[in-house]
């Protein structure tokens, strides 16, 4: 897919009702000769849990090193939306999320930080990367700090 395929990008859509119907999209990399690193920061993510359906709240942190393709942005912001009405626990949605980007746009390396809020009392970080990041490749801290309650 490429940007004279793109279906979402300049026009209504009204978003999907699971992340198997979404459709995410890429585009060329304009600067794919260059060794850099992209990042989305989603702070509101949403799922249900599979168990009791109710809400789970996360804040996701993805890096990616792109290569000749770069996520489109609104097709990753309805894929994420999907997610809303999809029960799972919070360790499948982090790395399914991670495993679709890398997938549609074959980045050099990619890393996720799913920083979920407690459930039963216990908050889950779950992390996951492609592999070992490029060699010179600048990795900032994803900027989330532990969960410290009200300590």
């Amino acid at each position: 897919m490429d940007e004279t395929h793109l279906t979402q990008l300049g026009r209504e859509v009204r978003g999907f009702a699971s992340p198997e119907e979404a459709v995410l999209e890429r585009v060329p990399n304009p600067q794919a000769d260059t060794l850099y690193l992209a990042r989305f920061t989603v702070p509101e993510f949403t799922s249900l849990c599979p168990v009791t359906g109710q809400p789970d709240f996360a804040h996701l942190v993805i890096d990616y090193t792109p290569g000749p393709w770069l996520i489109e942005s609104k097709s990753l912001k309805l894929y994420l939306g999907a997610f809303r009405n999809h029960g799972a626990f919070h360790e499948d949605c982090t790395v399914a999320i991670g495993r679709k980007i890398v997938e549609v746009a074959q980045p050099l390396w990619l890393r996720i930080g799913g920083y979920w809020f407690p459930r039963g009392g216990i908050p889950i970080d779950v992390f996951w990367q492609s592999g070992a990041a490029p060699e010179g490749l600048w990795l900032p801290d994803q900027g989330v700090a532990p969960y410290r309650g009200r300590g």
